[in-house]
């Protein structure tokens, strides 16, 4: 090996590509065809995520502006139709089944002629949750197929099983023809490498994942970004265009407020919504690189806080939230307190544990121009315009110090700004990190060494700039 070469980073690119090679089968993901109707039936394992996973793809297909609707053919389970009657009712999309009906092949033939009539162009069929030793139920998803001819049939593969994936995955394909898989259940401490054994097994694409519990938890399979999380690298690319996507930074009249030393209990609500549309902690935090695993186990706890002052806030009036004046209402005016602690079903403490929070986010808010600003790609406004000496952001004029890059601007950015300008970057970036996500990732030491891997031309690719010198 030459010297000067880097053999760890050597041996990642090796190991990278060669992931990327296994899960990715070289063949081209089904389509449905406008116009017409697409069946697509699903099949997996008892447990596995098919009813949760069914509506998330008909809801995915909703909102592109497809015709969809679901039909539970599952008769085996317990209280199967009534969860994807209730799914399908929350999501609003139409759906088909049959208390009293117990022939699956009956419901399912039934339910596709119903919906072709009614011109519907995405047909989704939830089968039975079975295993490779049940012959019978195998059979009966076998007969459900020739009744209603699917278009596409997508095994459904829940990421936690680990080893046992290809041998489950292979006992499908050899009775319904698998042309697609979709991972559920990643937002856990699982990582999927399941994955790879399953489109090994079936040969067939993986085209989404689902990555929570909630409708939206569902995206597009991309192999890069997925191999690097498998590896724990992270990826950025993914957050910062999950975010931007959902246009947190068009707020002009928040950023407007925040400018006159305004920020109500509303407009910290709006921003709480924000982070939920984001995603789970756990995704946010997963997506960036070197992070330890310790760090993503609170993420429900810290989820459910977050709702429980949403629903503190949900038992203010208009005049409370839109107030100026904040929690200092609250001090003026003791009685209100004890109002909206009796209509939210919570002590007085926690009303006031939320207003001292509102204070001290107001602080945080004010000094990153927004939730948006942590993330913000370069807009006007923004936290890369005291670095840039383009634009102030939320308190700073042209060129102030007061600002924060945001995570897409340093990754963009790291590949032309001078050694000054980089170590400027390094020290913004160390104030906002939590310092147990700084130690992570090996204190400012391994900050700097991540941030020159940019720098050197890898963009948010794993490894940088490919075989180049000693990083550290």
């Amino acid at each position: 090996m030459a010297a000067g070469l880097n053999k760890r980073k050597i041996i990642q690119s090796a190991v990278f590509k060669e992931l990327v090679h296994l899960v990715d089968p070289q063949v081209k993901a089904w389509q449905p065809a406008r116009g017409s109707s697409n069946v697509i039936m699903l099949v997996g394992l008892q447990g596995c995520g098919k009813t949760t996973t069914a509506t998330k793809l008909a809801y995915f297909y909703q909102r592109k502006g497809w015709k969809t609707c679901m039909i539970c053919a599952d008769t085996f389970r317990a209280g199967a139709f009534d969860q994807l009657k209730q799914n399908a009712t929350k999501a609003r999309i139409p759906f088909y089944g049959s208390y009293t009906e117990t022939d699956p092949v009956v419901i399912a033939r039934d339910g596709v002629q119903k919906f072709v009539e009614e011109k519907f162009e995405i047909i989704i069929v939830d089968t039975s949750g079975r295993h490779r030793q049940e012959d019978s139920l195998f059979e009966e998803m076998l007969q459900v197929s020739n009744a209603i001819e699917p278009d596409h049939v997508i095994y459904v593969l829940d990421a936690s099983i680990g080893q046992a994936c290809e041998a489950q995955a292979s006992a499908f394909k050899a009775k319904v023809d698998v042309s697609s898989v979709i991972v559920t259940k990643l937002d856990g401490h699982a990582k999927g490498g399941g994955a790879l054994s399953a489109v090994a097994a079936t040969h067939s694409p993986i085209t989404f994942i689902g990555t929570g519990e909630h409708v939206e938890d569902f995206e597009q399979f991309r192999v890069q970004p997925f191999v690097q999380k498998l590896l724990g690298l992270g990826d950025l690319e993914g957050l910062v265009e999950r975010v931007t996507e959902l246009k947190l930074d068009e707020n002009e009249e928040l950023v407007k407020k925040l400018k006159q030393g305004v920020f109500t209990l509303r407009n910290m609500y709006e921003q709480f919504q924000n982070i939920l549309k984001i995603g789970s902690f756990s995704q946010v935090l997963s997506a960036i690189p070197g992070l330890g695993q310790d760090l993503l186990a609170n993420d429900q706890e810290s989820h459910r806080r977050l709702k429980r002052l949403m629903t503190i806030m949900d038992s203010m009036n208009d005049y409370e939230l839109d107030s100026d004046e904040g929690g200092r209402l609250f001090n003026r005016q003791p009685g209100r307190t004890l109002r909206v602690a009796r209509g939210a079903g919570v002590s007085q403490a926690e009303v006031k544990l939320l207003l001292t929070q509102h204070n001290k986010f107001y602080m945080v808010v004010k000094k990153m121009g927004g939730i948006k600003g942590l993330f913000q790609t370069g807009s006007k406004g923004g936290a890369m315009g005291g670095l840039g000496g383009g634009p102030g952001g939320v308190g700073g004029g042209a060129g102030g110090s007061g600002n924060t890059p945001s995570l897409a601007e340093m990754a963009a950015a790291s590949r032309s700004v001078s050694a000054g300008q980089m170590a400027k970057l390094n020290q913004s970036m160390a104030k906002v990190l939590d310092p147990r996500i700084l130690q992570q990732m090996g204190g400012m030491a391994g900050l700097q060494n991540m941030m020159r891997q940019l720098q050197a031309g890898g963009g948010l690719g794993p490894f940088g700039g490919g075989g180049g010198g000693r990083l550290g």
